[in-house]
């Protein structure tokens, strides 16, 4: 083993893996160090990647160069696009995963990468010199030295398990924990606190009447993840939904005593957006059912994920309620639902690039800075791995704006805002929703990572190609009329209102019934002009569309992006006292002491800022 690295990246979940393939892509040399080298990328809870701006999340790192869309892609079981009946801003890819196969292949992804090296151990100690890191200790004695260190150790920090009023430490069920790193850490000045977050039951499918469920397909054209050119879904396993009823509540209530959430033995605070079952029944108690998604966990397993059924009641409750749900009657389980406690550190800590403040080279992603979710974790692993080689370089910082990405609204929520629950990732957290949208990950952000060295050129090439030609699409339908005998036929056999003159073909596209797609089908005249352009698939006349269909929409929050982005680029000294402004309000003077933005935009996002506060910066500042 070598004993120097340019970066070392400690954990090898989401966010580690993420780091660590990053890094080494831009020409690092990174020591990848993990407890178990079989669980790469282990799907902790639900065999699942995407959903509700999750989705969004994994196409922009796709999209920049990283692999949880691509492993996605190869391991997946079932594919949705999710929000279809609302606007393009809301759709959100989800696809159901092979939870085996898809840690198999993110560790031949890893293997692949030549400049990545891995030990398994338990890292016990960050070496400091100077506030800045050297490198680390292990459980079994050794000492590695590198210029940057990434920490990504998900829920392994003190981790301690409960079910019932039992609970044994551990970072997930049957894995040990990880000790002594979060007392380094807090000699070191960064302070830590806990948080919660639990699991369902696993329960076997051979046991399961799914008849008495409601199934649930996979689309009939399933999409992909990736940009590049990942094998799409040929067959699919079907999830089910079924619901808890008033005896399935009655039962768990008997629990309730022994509960470790409600007798006060779990201290962090767990998910608002996924919270246990019991929880569910104490918070809405005048609800009568919840609903339970049964979920497969890979091609040929008998095992299911009882999504819905998080829990950390005494496993005997557990079950005898389960039983009592429509297609669970003669139910058989692999393990009961359990929560688990663990260290973070709060966010707020650290810059923009996810570098601490207190020592220099060393940096925070995934759960460990209070965040829940694969795709969050790999985002910021991502962008961590990324500025740890940019930091080593001496090259300039990568920060994504909130108006360039669903992960820069992500990073600039944790650092601005901090989090005392569980981060989760929607929609409604982005302000510029319309911009961010999930088919356009690739024109925001692949360029982007080729500034800095980590698209390759031939992904960029495939970009510029592509909206060259949705640009040629987009001029051929504004420029071209159509007339009523071309057009006519079609819209009447669709039952839509005909037209008495010539128009625009852009202006028949800007109907919400019209799908560009059908019409090129459809009408011959449309089929001719865009095939002038060569040949067009189904993504870029959809890309087309939307952007012909929400024009000023769009136009509107670029404008509005580009009025607020300014603020952006507004910096503020490091070492501005605050206490001095004695025009602030007490609460900001506290608040920009204690979090110390890096720009006026920064500031005006913390909570207790008034928009008064941001005048007498900028007053102060232009001074």
């Amino acid at each position: 083993m070598k004993e120097s690295y340019d970066i070392i990246v400690v954990g090898g979940g989401h966010a580690g893996c993420e780091a660590a393939a990053a890094a080494a892509n831009m020409g690092s040399s990174v020591l990848m160090i993990t407890m178990s080298m079989t669980n790469m990328a282990q799907m902790s809870c639900n065999p699942s990647i995407g959903g509700i701006a999750k989705g969004q999340i994994v196409r922009e790192i796709d999209a920049m160069g990283g692999y949880t869309g691509i492993v996605t892609d190869n391991t997946m079981i079932q594919f949705r696009m999710l929000n279809l009946s609302k606007g393009p801003a809301m759709w959100s890819p989800r696809a159901q995963n092979d939870r085996v196969l898809f840690s198999v292949e993110w560790r031949n992804v890893l293997e692949g990468i030549k400049s990545l090296n891995f030990w398994q151990d338990t890292v016990t100690e960050i070496m400091v010199k100077g506030q800045r890191t050297t490198g680390v200790k292990t459980q079994l004695g050794m000492k590695f030295s590198s210029k940057a260190v990434i920490l990504s150790n998900g829920t392994f920090l003190n981790g301690l398990i409960h079910i019932g009023t039992k609970q044994f430490s551990g970072g997930r069920i049957g894995e040990r924990t990880s000790r002594n790193l979060t007392e380094n850490l807090n000699d070191l000045g960064i302070l830590s606190s806990r948080m919660k977050t639990g699991t369902p039951v696993r329960a076997d499918g051979r046991s399961l009447d799914f008849s008495k469920m409601i199934e649930q397909r996979g689309d009939k054209i399933p999409g992909k993840f990736s940009y590049t050119s990942t094998k799409k879904l040929k067959k699919q396993r079907s999830c089910f939904l079924t619901y808890t009823n008033p005896e399935v509540h009655e039962i768990l209530k008997e629990g309730f005593a022994k509960s470790p959430l409600f007798t006060g033995r779990i201290k962090g605070r767990g998910p608002r957006y996924c919270p246990s079952i019991e929880d569910k029944i104490e918070r809405f108690a005048s609800k009568d059912k919840h609903q339970l998604f049964i979920e497969p966990e890979g091609w040929s397993t008998v095992e299911f994920y009882v999504n819905g059924f998080s829990s950390s009641l005494p496993e005997d409750i557990q079950f005898r309620a389960l039983r009592k749900v429509p297609g669970f009657n003669n139910a058989k389980f692999f393990r009961p639902g359990y929560a688990i406690e663990y260290d973070y550190f709060p966010p707020s800590q650290l810059h923009f690039t996810l570098e601490t403040k207190s020592i220099e080279n060393l940096f925070f992603a995934g759960q460990i800075n209070g965040t829940t979710g694969y795709e969050e974790a790999a985002a910021q692993g991502f962008m961590a791995g990324i500025n740890a080689h940019l930091k080593i370089m001496k090259k300039e910082e990568f920060i994504l704006k909130r108006s360039e990405a669903y992960i820069g609204v992500l990073i600039d929520d944790l650092i601005t805002k901090g989090t005392e629950e569980p981060y989760r990732m929607f929609t409604s957290r982005a302000e510029y929703r319309i911009l961010l949208r999930q088919d356009n990950a690739d024109f925001r952000l692949t360029e982007k990572s080729h500034e800095i060295g980590l698209a390759k050129s031939e992904r960029l090439n495939q970009v510029r190609k592509k909206y060259e030609k949705i640009r040629k699409i987009e001029i051929i339908l504004n420029k071209e009329s159509i007339s009523p005998e071309e057009i006519n036929p079609y819209l009447q056999a669709k039952g839509l209102s005909a037209i008495r003159q010539k128009n625009k073909i852009e202006t028949i596209i800007q109907r919400p019934q019209i799908k560009l797609i059908d019409i090129y089908k459809g009408v011959s005249k449309i089929g001719e002009l865009i095939d002038t352009i060569g040949k067009v698939n189904k993504d870029e006349m959809e890309e087309a569309e939307l952007l012909i269909k929400y024009r000023s929409y769009i136009e509107k929050e670029n404008d509005l992006a580009e009025k607020l982005g300014r603020f952006d680029d507004y910096k503020i000294p490091k070492k501005l006292e605050y206490n001095s402004l004695l025009s602030l309000s007490l609460e900001a003077r506290e608040k920009l002491s204690k979090i110390r933005p890096e720009t006026i935009g920064q500031a005006s996002r913390i909570s207790g800022v008034s928009p008064s506060d941001v005048s007498v910066l900028i007053v102060f500042l232009g001074k």
